[in-house]
């Protein structure tokens, strides 16, 4: 059984991993072909994380009381509450705004999506840390976490690849944001959470990674033609494979 102090030093591991994909926007010269496909790559990635907790949800969501088919009503309303509210929330805020999202504003919203699903890793960690130690699953979840987390911080970075001015203060606060969410989920799992908070979690981690997605596909598709919408499709493929590749560790 891991201590208190223990869960969040891991905890905070797992968060901090997400500053590995830093130094790509620190780059300041590169090709708008590169910064589209890089883009592309940062949306698959996205893309993979929403069916990637969609499947968590779902172990608890589908409980199979109608000959294998059937649901709980009441999960099924806390969860779809919780992605209605992450979605609407990201909505209202960014209709707000006069004119286009600026570089800044999309990266803090992408970390605020990601943030709440590094919060559900955290919970999950934090649970097994207090019941079998750093052994085993709780391992597994460790090692893979760290590895997810560090493709994670990338689609954060994507609205600043190649920017002569990266914000570089902004990126580090939005870096945080994604991050941090880690080490609370740790905290909050190792002194009890229940299935319905999990789901609250879920729920907010679809939806506002789902609202993440449509301004990055707006931007990246933005005076393309035919040659630069094939290097988009690759993009997004390649970044769906690598979510999938990384999350088999």
């Amino acid at each position: 059984m891991l201590s208190f102090l223990d869960t969040l030093l891991f905890s905070a591991v797992m968060g901090i991993s997400i500053f590995f994909s830093l130094p790509l926007v620190l780059r300041k010269s590169a090709s708008d072909s590169w910064k589209r496909l890089l883009t592309a790559v940062a949306i698959g990635i996205l893309v993979f994380l929403i069916g990637d907790v969609f499947v968590d949800a779902a172990a608890t969501l589908y409980d199979g009381s109608l000959y294998g088919y059937g649901s709980s009503p009441l999960y099924d309303a806390i969860f779809t509450g919780a992605m209605v509210a992450g979605f609407m929330v990201l909505f209202y805020a960014g209709n707000r705004r006069r004119g286009s999202m600026t570089s800044s504003y999309l990266a803090l919203i992408i970390a605020a999506g990601i943030g709440f699903q590094n919060l559900t890793e955290g919970l999950l960690f934090g649970s097994l840390g207090v019941t079998i130690g750093l052994s085993g699953a709780a391992l597994v979840v460790l090692v893979g976490f760290i590895f997810q987390n560090m493709t994670e911080g990338f689609p954060i970075a994507s609205p600043f690849l190649g920017s002569k001015d990266p914000r570089t203060g902004v990126l580090l606060g939005a870096f945080v944001i994604g991050g941090a969410p880690t080490v609370l989920g740790g905290a909050i799992g190792y002194y009890g959470n229940t299935t319905a908070l999990d789901l609250v979690f879920y729920g907010l981690a679809v939806g506002t990674m789902f609202y993440v997605i449509l301004p990055m596909l707006r931007n990246v598709f933005r005076d393309s033609d035919a040659a630069k919408a094939n290097l988009t499709y690759l993009g997004l493929f390649v970044g769906f494979l690598l979510g999938f590749a990384v999350n088999l560790v």
